[in-house]
């Protein structure tokens, strides 16, 4: 079996009402998928985290080092895929574009064996998690704080576990969507916060300060990711525990934040860290540092399932008669295409999702839907 042919499926929808996070703003949902196909006939699927053209165009860049080679080689291929743009790609879209292929080639490796990548990975320690819902971007013409309350209550209703609201607008606008969110779901829904990297190292120290009353999992990404030694003061300066790294590729980029404990909880992005075979590095190296792993998801049900195969293997830390249990990210932002790829959509259902126990990532892609979303 050899690699023949790499293309890359661009998925685009314009949205009605426009959103921003703190450091981004969303008119149109754009994400790429990664078709990796085999001499045999044998496709693997992956996504890029990130901007759908320029990983598409890195994708391309790296075609010529994948096409005729064998897929199952997934350390090799990653070795010198990384090494092939290394000098200027040590972060970014080099290694976004380089996770989508990795991924992609675990799902060869899976339906190639017949089992789930999970399997692959060492085994499964579970078939199902527990998600909790992500949205809460400011919308266009609509006010903040009643919106947020309104949109925490029906995932509430929906079965959710846990929420986790954007911040990093305002501090003193944030502290009141905090508020009303707390007031919406009660004292028992989890709640977590993301700033986006919105704030400077003060406001985030007295916004973690003031929130932290509402009884707050964790403060995601408070400031800019470049900024260790301001994260190492955010979290000393507040009592909320301190999440980041969705924006930290490879085991590189994660080292000197988990070795200096600038976060509690790290979320490499399966898409956007290096794939699954960085992505288990990664989760190695932050059990050594009693550091929590918790994946970042964004995108479309080819991501999704690619972090249900990841937390179905990891391994509890510390093992124990009642581990603590990883949780999925689950966007609940407009984006009609996020099921639509796949035959069987992954959904939650009281707020619980099931891994799938297929060959691979365990999806089938609605090729018919690539087409009805491609840009036109």
């Amino acid at each position: 079996m050899k690699i023949s042919q790499i293309r890359t499926h661009l998925l685009e929808h314009r949205l009605e009402t426009a959103f921003e996070s703190a450091s981004m703003r969303f008119d149109t949902r754009r994400h790429v998928l990664i078709e990796v196909i085999c001499d045999d006939g044998t496709v693997g699927w992956g996504e890029c985290l990130g901007p759908a053209g320029p990983n598409a165009a890195m994708v391309a860049a790296y075609a010529p080092l994948l096409v005729g080679r064998d897929p199952l080689e997934t350390e090799k291929l990653w070795a010198e895929l990384y090494n092939a743009f290394r000098d200027q790609g040590q972060r970014g879209i080099a290694v976004t574009a380089l996770s989508g292929i990795d991924m992609a080639l675990w799902d060869i490796k899976g339906k190639h064996f017949g089992v789930p990548i999970s399997t692959l990975l060492g085994g499964r320690f579970r078939s199902e998690v527990r998600a909790y819902a992500t949205g809460f971007f400011k919308l266009d013409g609509v006010d903040r704080v009643e919106d947020a309350a309104l949109q925490a209550a029906r995932y509430r209703a929906e079965g959710f576990h846990a929420t986790k609201i954007k911040i990093g607008f305002d501090p003193e606008e944030d502290l009141r969507v905090i508020a009303a969110v707390r007031k919406a779901v009660g004292p028992d829904m989890g709640l977590m916060i993301d700033g986006n990297h919105g704030y400077d190292a003060l406001e985030a120290i007295q916004v973690g300060r003031k929130a932290a009353q509402y009884d707050i999992a964790w403060f995601e990404e408070p400031i800019v990711p470049e900024q260790l030694e301001a994260y190492r003061a955010v979290r000393q300066g507040q009592p909320i525990p301190l999440a980041g790294g969705e924006t930290w590729h490879t085991r590189y980029g994660m080292r000197a934040p988990i070795e200096q404990r600038c976060v509690d909880i790290v979320q490499p992005d399966i898409g956007g860290c290096g794939g699954f075979t960085e992505a288990r590095r990664i989760a190695d190296f932050a059990s050594l540092h009693s550091i929590r792993v918790v994946p970042h998801v964004w995108g479309t049900a080819v991501q999704i399932a690619a972090a249900l195969q990841f937390m179905a293997a990891m391994v509890p830390d510390p093992v124990r008669l009642k581990p603590i249990e990883p949780i999925l990210e689950f966007d609940r932002t407009d984006n009609p295409f996020r099921q639509a790829v796949v035959t069987t959509p992954l959904e939650v259902v009281d707020g619980v999702l099931a891994i799938p126990d297929g060959p691979g990532l365990g999806i089938e892609i609605d090729r018919a839907a690539l087409k009805h979303f491609a840009p036109r």
